[in-house]
């Protein structure tokens, strides 16, 4: 027995070693020094402080605001913790909604956002990232379509000529990674960032 056991132990200890410790140290050495930025949560400061990640969406609902996908993610109820509220883009309980195409409350809620939309803009046809959510929940980006498609709210609510806010979007527009990968898209939290640099005096 104590011959089967020992190698055994031996092995145990020696891959959780390399596995467990050398490994995943050296990889966040490796891309700390090759990636820093990256490494650290890609995160974005503004005047000294850090208002957010380019990797995780942020919940804007001001008009003058470009806004990010719906999203389904979800918090403990601050009443009764067996139970849970809707908490946009919580990066704790990153989730879909699960609710399939036949969900009553699913179709009940992108009526009520068509809606809502169809009213900011009636003159444009509304694209289908603004109304669904994405398997994450904490998607930080939109599609070119969908911030053209916020141009006219926002340039109101700004008192900012459209044709400025539409150039600012098209400024944005981030291509394919590597000209394959994905799909054209425009990050909300730096358009929205963008924006109030385009209103300073």
């Amino acid at each position: 027995m104590k011959t089967q056991l020992r190698p055994a132990l031996v092995l145990l200890v020696g891959l959780t070693a390399i596995t467990g410790l050398a490994y995943p140290l050296a990889m966040t050495g490796i891309a700390g020094a090759i990636f820093p930025a990256k490494a650290a949560g890609s995160l974005i400061e503004r005047d000294g402080h850090v208002i957010g990640s380019s990797l995780i969406g942020q919940s804007f609902t001001t008009p003058g605001y470009f806004h990010g996908r719906p999203s389904a993610t979800t918090a403990a109820d601050p009443a009764d913790a067996s139970k849970t509220v809707p908490a946009p883009y919580n990066a704790s309980n990153s989730a879909g909604s699960n609710l399939g195409p036949t969900s009553a409350a699913l179709a009940e809620r992108v009526k009520g956002d068509l809606d809502t939309l169809k009213a900011e803009n009636p003159s444009a046809a509304v694209p289908v990232d603004l109304v669904t959510a994405s398997g994450s929940g904490l998607d930080p980006d939109i599609s070119p379509d969908a911030a053209l498609f916020q141009v006219p709210r926002v340039a109101k609510a700004r008192n900012i000529p459209e044709e400025r806010v539409r150039a600012l979007v098209t400024s944005r527009i981030e291509g394919r990674t590597l000209g394959l990968l994905g799909e054209p898209r425009v990050n909300v939290l730096a358009l929205n960032l963008a924006l109030d640099d385009l209103a300073r005096p």
